[in-house]
């Protein structure tokens, strides 16, 4: 039996709420597909996983906030690579209270990021697990505290 080593990465959920108090998640295109995903990538020596979580949001979305200490859960696609085998990842997801979008960001000529509310972000995600999570925003009870928690610390931070 062959068994395939499982990477580890973090990812960041960017959110804002509208003026009618709708949230809304902002979802980028990934670099080589064009498919919808979220801000993501690999852990970083000498930096929490939130911290990570904010730099990739950062740097694929130009988005800056405020990221949860405490992830909403966890979800598993494969990492596919041109000419080689794809790896399972196994993603943490931060959720990230959005202050500001950034005109200019690392990746912004690689990328295009738009607002989606989470019911139709679950549809254009192909992960099915991320979808789940997605779908569960305002329904899964821990979920709801951990959000509406940032929510409260992103608008103390902005006063």
């Amino acid at each position: 039996m062959y068994v395939t080593e499982i990477a580890y990465q973090i990812a960041a959920l960017p959110m804002q709420w509208d003026k009618a108090g709708k949230l809304r998640v902002l979802l980028v295109t990934s670099r080589d597909t064009g498919r919808w995903v979220v801000p993501k990538g690999w852990l970083m020596e000498g930096k929490t996983q939130q911290r990570a979580a904010e730099i990739e949001a950062l740097e694929e979305a130009g988005a800056v906030g405020t990221v949860s200490k405490h992830p909403i859960g966890q979800y598993c696609y494969e990492k596919r690579y041109e000419g080689k085998e794809s790896v399972p990842c196994r993603v943490t997801l931060y959720p990230m209270a959005v202050q500001k979008l950034k005109r200019r960001w690392k990746e912004r000529n690689e990328r295009t990021r738009r607002w989606f509310s989470p019911s139709k972000a679950a549809e254009l995600v192909d992960e099915k697990d991320l979808s789940r999570l997605l779908k569960s925003l305002s329904k899964d009870p821990k979920t709801v505290t951990v959000i509406e928690g940032l929510r409260r610390a992103a608008q103390d931070a902005s006063n």
